[in-house]
C-alpha cells in the first residue's frame, strides 16, 4: 500500500509539473485526447496499466 502511494504522489507531481512547464502543450493534448475515438483511449489505458505494472513488478522483483 505504501508503494501504491508513493507511485500516486509521483504521478501527481510529474502531471502537474508538466502543467505548470507547459500549459499550451498540455491542453492541447488533452484536447486531443477528447477528440480521440473511446476504443483507441481504452487500448491506450490497458496498454499504460499493463506496462505500469509491469514496470512495478520488475522493480520489485530485481532491484
Amino acid at each position: 500500500m505504501r508503494d501504491l502511494l508513493a507511485a500516486l504522489g509521483l504521478a501527481l507531481a510529474i502531471e502537474g509539473i508538466l502543467c505548470a512547464s507547459f500549459p499550451d502543450a498540455m491542453k492541447r493534448a488533452m484536447m486531443d485526447a477528447a477528440a480521440s475515438p473511446r476504443d483507441r483511449l481504452r487500448i491506450v489505458g490497458i496498454a499504460s496499466a499493463v506496462t505500469g505494472v509491469a514496470i512495478v513488478w520488475a522493480v520489485k522483483r530485481f532491484v
